[in-house]
């Protein structure tokens, strides 16, 4: 009787499943952590032109309940207050070089900018003008990014930049009106944005950086508050018009424009680059006119919506024109 072949042995599932071999450049997941960074980046960009759109809203509501400084001077001494037990309590302890840096930057940042651009507006220039030398903050810190930090902006960056400009004359609609404002004052929102320019670029590079956001809003608050009230007390009194519409206004100004929009604005300016950031505020003038339409029924019009759009051409082209270095490292 023959014998049975005796069967082969079956190969190990072990050697049956062998994986293949990864590729250690792209570790798993990184796709979907690109896209979830991404979204998270438009989500918090959106929200820092909201916000900073709600600092211009915030002043067209309260300077019809009180005068411009004394808006000024609650608004930096409220926020800065409401800071302080955290700033204090929490994160690490301060140091005096800090501190002091933190105070230049609050009298350039915010009573520089903050207190010329309103005083403008008080003082008679149109508000569609103020608001468009304002929004070429990101021209200027472009223009001094060269020496102060050695960045050069690459053509396509200028294109996406000039593109946004373009888009907020169309959306300002300036008509060349120049009301009956002295010819000084129309210096102060020039001066005031070459003044936040400076203190981007400063903050940008400063070690003071390291202190939490909400420490260095603090300081800053009530760096700009001690200047505010100087120029309250000069303006007639720096006690608060204790009525609903002052104190509303007040409360907007806290919690949108100085909690939403300055955090968000330094918190942008610790993972990207200074004209990066700046260039998104662009976005601002189309965005305050919506707001308002919402709040005070203001018309809107196509040359709004034209400007949107090419504003938003532009922001698209100078985010792509970015360093894929600069893109990954400093995603939000």
């Amino acid at each position: 009787m023959a014998r049975q072949a005796s069967p082969r042995p079956r190969p190990s599932a072990a050697k049956s499943h062998t994986p293949l071999p990864t590729d250690p450049a792209r570790p798993p997941g990184a796709p979907t952590q690109r896209v979830a960074a991404l979204a998270l980046a438009i989500l918090l960009e959106a929200a820092l032109v909201l916000s900073w759109s709600g600092g211009f809203v915030g002043i067209r509501f309260a300077i019809d309940y009180a005068p411009i400084f004394s808006i000024l001077l609650w608004r930096s001494l409220v926020s800065g207050l409401l800071l302080l037990p955290f700033a204090l309590a929490l994160g690490p302890r301060w140091k005096l070089k800090e501190v002091l840096a933190q105070m230049a930057f609050g009298a350039l940042a915010m009573a520089g900018y903050l207190g010329s651009f309103a005083l403008a507006i008080a003082q008679g220039v149109a508000t569609g003008l103020v608001a468009l030398i304002t929004d070429m903050l990101p021209l200027v810190v472009a223009i001094l990014s060269w020496p102060v930090l050695g960045q050069a902006l690459s053509a396509r960056q200028w294109l996406g930049s000039l593109l946004g400009l373009v888009g907020v004359l169309v959306a300002s609609g300036v008509t060349g009106q120049s009301g009956a404002a002295p010819l000084w004052a129309y210096l102060l929102p020039v001066l005031g944005t070459a003044a936040l320019a400076w203190a981007t670029l400063l903050q940008k590079g400063s070690s003071a950086k390291s202190m939490p956001v909400y420490q260095q809003l603090c300081i800053q608050c009530l760096s700009a508050a001690a200047i505010f009230a100087v120029c309250a007390w000069h303006e007639g009194s720096v006690m608060p018009a204790l009525t609903p519409g002052f104190m509303g206004g007040i409360l907007w100004l806290v919690l949108v424009a100085t909690f939403g929009a300055w955090g968000l604005y330094y918190l942008a300016l610790r993972h990207t680059s200074a004209a990066r950031v700046t260039a998104i505020l662009y976005l601002s003038p189309p965005v305050t006119m919506v707001w308002a339409w919402v709040m005070f029924h203001e018309p809107l019009s196509w040359a709004m919506a034209a400007g949107l759009l090419i504003s938003l051409l532009g922001i698209v082209i100078f985010a792509r024109a970015a360093q894929p270095a600069e893109a990954v490292a400093h995603t939000f």
